[in-house]
């Protein structure tokens, strides 16, 4: 079995990058989101990329550095508030954007992985989603043709991984990080920890290790709020 544990996220991503690809990021705002590995792509440099991601992160922190760098050139994405980068880029025409409601984008990567082509859904219907896509009737009822979701590469945040790759994801961070580590020709995972092969329960994995070809050691992490709200303690 190849070494799949790399000495950081450059190295881990030598080769697989290119001006115009599709990059998958796991994360579901900034929770569980591959941080290590966004930025040895922002060092990287590659531009133009197209990103599949729930959102585009906050002003300079997850793929707001991307955006920041001008290296997007379109995302998809089913919310994109919190970032007034990513709004200007927007309102100047610096960057495409195509929204997705937020189970189809997940639906649409865990098809991709599934080597589903597309599937129909009621979602989006009769709305500026369904827009150009083929509509089809269904006992009568209206359902749009959404296609599946293959990336040049998927880059995701485990906590616990084997040797071999299998995955586990922590509470809220499996979010889109498992359908989306499926979702590509290749996948990196930075995880928390890595232990010994044979010693994850089989029954709890998350992601079986035949999708991840690469991992990394990310941390130690520091948890990050995305809008950390307080009120002024009660007097004794």
């Amino acid at each position: 079995m190849a070494n799949k544990l790399y000495t950081d996220a450059a190295a881990a991503l030598e080769g697989l990058l290119f001006d115009g690809m599709t990059i998958c990021s796991g994360g579901f705002g900034l929770c569980g989101i591959p941080e290590r590995l966004i930025d040895a792509i922002e060092a990287s440099g590659v531009r133009n990329l197209t990103v599949v991601s729930n959102n585009c992160g906050i002003d300079g922190v997850g793929l707001g550095k991307l955006l920041r760098s001008h290296q997007i050139g379109k995302v998809i994405a089913s919310y994109v508030g919190e970032n007034k980068e990513f709004e200007r880029q927007y309102l100047a025409g610096e960057i495409e954007v195509e929204f997705c409601p937020q189970g189809t984008l997940a639906e649409r990567c865990r098809a991709g992985g599934a080597g589903i082509p597309g599937f129909y859904t009621k979602t989006g219907v009769g709305t500026l989603v369904a827009e150009g896509k083929e509509t089809k009737d269904f006992d009568g009822e209206t359902y749009v043709l959404e296609r599946g979701i293959v990336a040049d590469l998927a880059i995701v945040k485990g906590w616990k991984a084997d040797g071999a790759g299998n995955l586990l994801f922590r509470k809220t961070a499996r979010n889109f990080n498992q359908p989306m580590a499926t979702a590509s020709k290749r996948t990196v995972a930075e995880v928390e920890e890595v232990v010994p092969t044979g010693s994850l329960d089989p029954d709890g994995i998350h992601v079986p290790g035949i999708f991840i070809k690469r991992m990394i050691m990310g941390g130690p992490y520091d948890k990050q709020i995305e809008f950390r709200t307080t009120r002024a303690r009660e007097a004794a």
